[in-house]
């Protein structure tokens, strides 16, 4: 097996190490973080291809961050959400939940500030992330919109690997595959 997956978003081509996870899973690794030039093409496009209205991009903490910046300039957002991994001591009256994802063998949360709770109260939101997987991270995401009054109108990301790929429910550019 090749120690490389190359990805390809428009004319941009990218080759991601191949990491096993577990003597049956290895995925390609996709860090977004730092690649400027990818992370300005995936938000021009997925801009292109949103076609509801909604009021606030939600996010997680990290790889979601920059996407969600750019996505947020493109569409005209003066202010994005970041879902973070651990309550943080500025944070007011936060909203934890516990978050299951392939990608980490830790149990994980999510952590909504209690300012960011009320300003989406009401309001239409797009999930965003890098990668859809196993959904797990987006799950909890869209319970912690909800449960602070928020309605999510589309899931949205990069990427969709695995059986993500499958779903109809989300917006994406490509397909990511999972390997043995």
């Amino acid at each position: 097996m090749s120690k490389y997956y190359e990805l390809r978003l428009g004319n941009l081509t990218r080759k991601l190490p191949l990491i096993r996870l577990n003597p049956t899973l290895t995925i390609a690794s996709f860090v977004l973080l730092g690649d400027a030039e990818l992370t300005h093409y995936a938000a021009q496009k997925l801009s292109s291809m949103i076609n509801e209205p909604f009021d606030y991009i939600v996010t997680m903490e990290s790889k979601g961050i920059p996407l969600a910046q750019e996505l947020s300039h493109c569409m005209g957002k003066k202010r994005y959400i970041v879902l973070r991994k651990k309550v943080k001591d500025y944070m007011r009256d936060p909203r934890v939940l516990a978050v299951s994802a392939i990608t980490s063998s830790q149990e994980q949360v999510l952590v909504m500030d209690g300012e960011d709770a009320q300003m989406i109260s009401g309001k239409k939101i797009l999930l965003l992330d890098d990668v859809i997987s196993s959904g797990g991270s987006m799950a909890t995401a869209k319970k912690l919109v909800e449960d602070a009054g928020g309605h999510v109108m589309l899931e949205a990301a990069i990427l969709a690997e695995g059986e993500a790929s499958e779903r109809k429910d989300i917006l994406y550019l490509e397909k990511l595959p999972l390997f043995d």
